[in-house]
């Protein structure tokens, strides 16, 4: 059965919210593997028993808040594992991780709370599978002052979908032409994150792209190597270009906005 189909089925919200249109793409191919799948968020088990029969060979664990009684929502299969713990506990997580050591495929479908996505994500994505999937849900939360987002300063609100956004940089670190650059932990580990209706996707992936514009960082280097390579009689008049004139320019620009950035409260 499709992901629609048992989200039906089992009358999970996720139907309703149209999720399967944005799950069934890139799961499909992989129902048939033996996976690590966590969902943080129970509830009354509705998507847990969908993702259990979806992936018929995977270990389907998922972790909530509140006690689930597992005969009553009948979750009580051998592939379904429940804990009792909070997303943003670090010793739970912890112990999940140590227990299970990576996870192929994650679902945030918890409290919403932006601290908590945030938290979540920050604990569990070293525990996340190279090639693995994390999935946020109803990230409308961002736009609601009653669940901890902020509908009143879209574009630097602590939200999990700034979060994200601020994220997005990572999968093109090697392009920020800057050479004070410092790397995060998610440079160079993140393929593509992707925005739709109330979800996020992230998909990790170790990239090992170069820059044709850069080297580490800097578009000063880059030009100068290129120049010389291509007519090494005007050396010293490139190194004077790029590696006095140009360096100057872009340390002017730096400096610049880390005081700008200081005066407008932006760290």
């Amino acid at each position: 059965m499709s992901l629609k189909e048992l989200f039906k089925k089992h009358k999970s919200d996720k139907y309703n919210h149209g999720y399967h249109l944005i799950y069934e793409p890139y799961l499909k191919n992989l129902k048939q593997k033996k996976l690590n799948i966590l969902e943080i968020g129970v509830s009354d088990g509705a998507s847990i028993k969908a993702w259990s029969d979806y992936f018929k060979n995977s270990n389907i664990i998922g972790i909530d808040i509140k006690k689930i009684d597992l005969k009553k929502r009948k979750l009580n299969r051998k592939k379904i594992s429940i804990y009792q713990g909070s997303q943003s506990d670090k010793e739970f997580i912890k112990f999940l991780i140590n227990k299970y050591k990576k996870f192929d495929i994650i679902i945030d479908d918890g409290s919403h709370i932006p601290s908590d996505v945030i938290k979540s994500f920050n604990l569990l994505f070293d525990a996340l599978s190279n090639k693995g999937i994390y999935f946020v849900e109803d990230t409308q939360t961002s736009y609601n002052h009653f669940f901890g987002g902020n509908p009143f300063d879209l574009k630097y609100a602590n939200t999990q979908v700034n979060y994200f956004k601020k994220l997005s940089d990572s999968v093109n670190f090697q392009e920020i032409a800057n050479p004070f650059y410092i790397k995060s932990k998610y440079d160079g580990l993140i393929r593509n994150i992707s925005f739709f209706n109330n979800m996020i996707v992230i998909v990790k992936d170790k990239i090992n792209f170069n820059s044709n514009l850069l080297i580490n960082n800097s578009y000063e280097n880059k030009r100068y190597l290129t120049k010389i390579k291509r007519n090494n009689k005007r050396k010293m008049q490139y190194f004077i270009k790029y590696m006095i004139i140009f360096k100057s320019y872009t340390l002017f620009l730096y400096i610049f906005n880390f005081f700008k950035k200081i005066l407008l409260f932006r760290f």
